[in-house]
């Protein structure tokens, strides 16, 4: 049976309505990226405002043996703490599809609704790409609405010591743009993949939310001064996201046997 994407997409459109008919969830979505914004604009606030120059050049010459004597360890620090800020950024596009894929499928199984799909004249690709868009768009739209927040409040408060903006700078751009949704389709993946497997929502959230212990590894090593975050960094970043979304689609396809999976849920 060839692909359509009408058939993707009126899947799509049920998740969608779903997830509308669950503000529990809706809610939750959005604590993620209300926390990643305020913290470092709280951060960058309290530098501004409070400098102590004689601590900030000293955190100044950690990161950076050869930092200049008559250059700015704030500006320097604000400059650093967003660039590594971004690593724990992909938290909420790689963390917010884990949500919403969870309850696609291992929840459609808890409610007993997800036989009849699988009954239907949707193939196994059409029915994983309409449960992914469902899952994928609104991460990504998420995100990229807090991006906008994000450059917002940080420039409204480092505007005294910079008397300019600081982002969005080339660094984040490419990162929203590019590594963001190459994310999403991670978590998502691992979600559709984690979900066909288990029967309850709640278990398929808890196991696939392992896969941030990873970023949360780099981004420890950024803070630590072991890894230098930059655009080639994290383009190295999304081009191993990459093969990995690719091969969880791949998997995702295989394992949504239709005969194998209304037997096993049935």
């Amino acid at each position: 049976m060839s692909f359509h994407w009408r058939r993707a997409q009126a899947v799509a459109w049920k998740d969608g309505l779903d997830l509308a008919k669950n503000p529990g969830l809706v809610w939750s979505m959005f604590a993620l990226p209300a926390v990643l914004v305020v913290v470092p604009t709280l951060m960058v606030w309290a530098w501004v405002h409070s400098p102590d120059d004689t601590t900030f050049r000293a955190m100044a010459l950690y990161y950076d043996p050869k930092f200049p004597s008559g250059a700015s360890p704030v500006r320097f620090l604000v400059d650093k703490v967003l660039t590594d800020w971004f690593g724990l950024f992909l938290l909420m596009p790689l963390f917010t599809p884990i949500l919403i894929a969870s309850q696609s499928v291992a929840g459609e199984k808890e409610r007993r609704t997800l036989e009849p799909l699988l009954a239907s004249p949707v193939t196994s690709a059409e029915l994983v790409a309409g449960k992914s868009l469902a899952a994928v768009l609104p991460a990504v739209v998420i995100s990229w609405v807090a991006f906008v927040a994000f450059c917002i409040a940080v420039d409204a408060v480092a505007w005294p010591l910079v008397h300019g903006p600081v982002l969005p700078n080339g660094v984040w751009l490419f990162g929203v743009g590019v590594v963001a949704p190459l994310y999403a389709f991670l978590g998502n993946g691992i979600a559709v993949l984690v979900s066909a497997r288990v029967g309850e929502a709640r278990l398929a959230q808890q196991l696939s939310a392992l896969v941030v212990l990873p970023l949360m590894g780099l981004v420890a090593g950024q803070l630590a001064g072991w890894l230098r975050a930059g655009t080639s960094y994290y383009a190295l970043q999304g081009a191993v996201v990459l093969l990995l979304d690719v091969g969880l689609v791949v998997a995702s396809i295989r394992l949504f046997d239709r005969e194998r999976l209304i037997s096993r849920w049935s």
